[in-house]
């Protein structure tokens, strides 16, 4: 007899809602239960469809039940070795010098957006009738495709100069509210003062009729 095992895989599991989650619970009692392999790059989070945190956004009654692996970040000769496979894969011949580059740009970066760079850096390369992609490749891509950092660092430059910017508008939108703020403590002050003269006025016109 054969034993038929069913592997399913869940990425980013901290997307499911309490109802996916409650599924989930139910299947895996099941006899012909599969096995459920998930992953998550979430800390303590809220559990979607609640108002209650969980580690990695499962809950507890579920998380129980599994077998947690810890992951680490990659190593230099690790990023390395990923990219040269990723480029056999993409039939792109590189340089070492440029595979060294794109290594580093991997480590300040992320793994993702250096992979990326691959194939734009071989279009660069064809395009040039080049043989191997060089460090030359690699950095006019760096500096034509940028990433997540270079990008949040360019909108906060010139967040102002967008048409819809939410940022620039809650800024605008607490300049108005401490204007208002600021006028209507004026107003106040002034009634305050004006007040204080009409009492000052009947005091005096009693002073009068008395005398």
């Amino acid at each position: 007899m054969f034993e038929i095992s069913i592997v399913i895989g869940i990425f980013q599991v901290h997307m499911l809602d309490i109802e996916c989650f409650s599924f989930l619970n139910r299947a895996l009692e099941n006899d012909m239960a599969p096995v459920v392999v998930m992953a998550t790059n979430r800390g303590i989070t809220k559990i979607r469809g609640t108002n209650y945190t969980s580690p990695h956004g499962i809950p507890i009654d579920l998380l129980d039940r599994m077998i947690i692996i810890p992951t680490s970040s990659y190593q230099e000769k690790e990023l390395m070795q990923i990219l040269k496979i990723r480029c056999e894969e993409e039939d792109c011949e590189m340089s070492e010098d440029a595979l060294k580059v794109l290594t580093r740009i991997a480590m300040e970066a992320s793994l993702r957006y250096a992979i990326q760079l691959i194939s734009v850096a071989h279009l660069v390369c064809k395009k040039r009738k080049g043989s191997e992609v060089s460090v030359d490749d690699i950095k006019r891509v760096y500096s034509l495709f940028i990433d997540e950092a270079r990008s949040c660092q360019f909108l906060e430059e010139y967040q102002n100069e967008f048409m819809f910017n939410e940022v620039g508008d809650k800024g605008e939108d607490k300049e108005e509210e401490d204007e208002e703020e600021e006028d209507e403590e004026e107003g106040e002050k002034e009634k305050k003062e004006e007040t204080k003269e009409g009492e000052s006025k009947g005091e005096e016109e009693e002073s009068m009729e008395t005398a």
